[in-house]
């Protein structure tokens, strides 16, 4: 969005086009409030767009735009205020301009308790008013609001909460919950792609309203590629996972295909929310379906995204699937329309990390990728999983080898360790039982394992794994000691994102730190 204000200030007609359908609900939602006339407001919202393109060389900073538009909103509402006498009209007679705004007769089926609600909010205090306005009937987002209104998150849902307090004590229907849980989140013409199957379930047991899409891939695991849909890519892709990790082929394939045709259909939907995190895990997913949409036209539909890194409460934050249910429904709302920039930046981030050229991968730690802020740390442990010019260990098996020399012993205590450390890779358990498994093979082995016929797989437990145990062998002692590079003693055989690692001594290493990728041999 603020790189559409950079492009109206060079004079760009597609981003004042942008701006105007962006922000016209916010701007008639105000004048409304002010002028009591639908007619006098939408004269005032575009008297208010042209003054503010007018000066919009005075803006220097984009990310104030929702305030300062807002305060000429109201300067130009003052105007017609001392100049003019005006009939009024109930709000729900006022018609928007925008082709893709709903009625609030499409979103509720209820027409009566809908009048009623009408009438009621317009006894609300102003800034409750304006609030439920934008919230409730015009679809923007708790995050959206906030700066337009130029008021914290934590104010505006208290606004929201008391305003819903005070209807509910006016509304006498015996079904209020329901009237505002059909316009709760703008309604059912909703889609959430999410990045699990725990924070699916929980967002349909909660109040979030829409359908739920879980996004199944491991794009952080095994083989990708730049167009991951081709035939033969993505037979090559279930051929691998299954030979690694168990997950049958055609069920990788039916999966692939079903969400694929769903996601096909977002122009059916006026909303697709993204559901992600920081790590790498999410990261990816999000660059791939940031990449995916890129070049397809939206129309009507608006693509949002809600990205997070952190909670309050939870020290060590590793994911949405921590959350419970009421947690999830407390970040409803707080999405972002998802913007041309994010779109470009994401298609870069998903060319550079299925290319098979390591510096492509070592441009994303080096380019701006300030409007998506998780970016730089989860591919640098991406990229920290090459062998380092150290040890010849990639991050993952230098932290599993170091917890199990510092005592930590079983599989599942030891999973929860490295997990924890490196939780900005988002790993699964599935994935870690595949490095774990290597490192206990063939002649030049890491670790022994004892009382384990076998590890774990998709969908098949090992039931003697849970209580085996691990130690180090010499040679990872040897290695741990850096008297041994263990790149130039065992073969290597796998992917890191686009790059396909083999043989002995691999041409590229990770230099931690320099916290770049370098040729082997080339830092010593």
């Amino acid at each position: 969005m603020f790189q559409w204000i950079e492009d109206a200030k060079r004079g760009s007609a597609e981003a004042h086009e942008k701006l105007v359908k962006h922000y016209t609900g916010m701007a008639l939602a105000v004048a409304y409030d002010k002028l009591q006339d639908p007619y006098l407001a939408e004269d005032a919202m575009q008297e208010a767009f042209t003054d503010a393109f007018g000066n919009l060389h005075k803006l220097q900073d984009p990310r104030r735009f929702p305030g300062w538009f807002k305060v000429i909103v109201e300067r130009q509402c003052y105007r017609y205020l001392r100049r003019k006498q005006f009939r009024t009209l109930p709000l729900h007679e006022l018609e928007q301009p925008i082709i893709n705004q709903q009625s609030l007769e499409s979103i509720v089926e209820r027409r009566e308790m809908i009048g009623q609600l009408h009438g009621t909010i317009e006894e609300l205090p102003s800034n409750m008013r304006i609030a439920v306005q934008l919230y409730y009937f015009q679809g923007y987002s708790l995050q959206e609001i906030s700066e337009y209104l130029d008021v914290s998150l934590s104010a505006l849902k208290k606004r929201l909460f008391d305003a819903r307090r005070k209807l509910k004590n006016t509304l006498h229907v015996a079904d209020f919950v329901s009237v505002f849980s059909d316009l709760y989140e703008g309604g059912k013409r909703m889609l959430h792609i999410v990045n699990g199957d725990s924070v699916g379930d929980k967002l349909k047991q909660g109040k979030v309203q829409g359908d739920i899409l879980v996004w199944r891939e491991l794009y952080s695991f095994g083989p990708v590629f730049p167009q991951m849909d081709e035939p033969d890519n993505r037979k090559a892709r279930a051929q691998y996972l299954e030979q690694t990790l168990g997950i049958p082929q055609k069920e990788y394939l039916d999966t692939c295909e079903l969400q694929e045709r769903k996601l096909q259909d977002f122009g059916k939907y006026d909303e697709v929310v993204l559901w992600f995190e920081h790590d790498l895990f999410d990261q990816t997913m999000l660059s791939y379906l940031l990449n995916w949409f890129k070049d397809r036209p939206l129309g009507n539909t608006k693509l949002s995204l809600l990205c997070i890194g952190a909670y309050p409460g939870i020290e060590l934050f590793r994911g949405l699937g921590q959350l419970s249910s009421a947690q999830l429904e407390t970040l409803a709302g707080t999405w972002h329309t998802i913007g041309d920039e994010e779109l470009t930046l994401g298609s870069k981030v998903w060319e550079a990390y299925t290319s098979d050229q390591p510096q492509k991968h070592q441009r994303i730690l080096q380019d701006d990728y300030t409007a998506l802020p998780f970016v730089r740390d989860a591919f640098e442990a991406h990229l920290s999983r090459l062998p380092s010019v150290s040890s010849g260990l990639g991050i993952i098996e230098q932290a599993t080898l170091e917890a199990v020399a510092g005592g930590i012993n079983t599989p599942y205590e030891l999973f929860r360790k490295v997990g924890d450390q490196l939780h900005v890779l988002g790993m699964g358990d599935l994935e870690f039982w595949y490095y774990l498994s290597a490192m206990t093979e063939g002649p030049h082995a890491l670790l022994d394992i004892n009382g384990a016929a076998s590890f774990p797989r998709f969908k098949a437990k090992a039931p003697d794994f849970r209580d085996c145990m691990l130690q180090v062998t010499s040679l990872g002692r040897d290695v741990l000691a850096a008297k041994s590079d263990y790149a130039h003693t065992n073969i290597v055989d796998k992917w890191i994102g686009g790059l396909h690692l083999q043989g002995k001594a691999p041409l590229w290493r990770w230099d931690l730190q320099q916290r770049t990728i370098v040729l082997a041999g080339e830092s010593e």
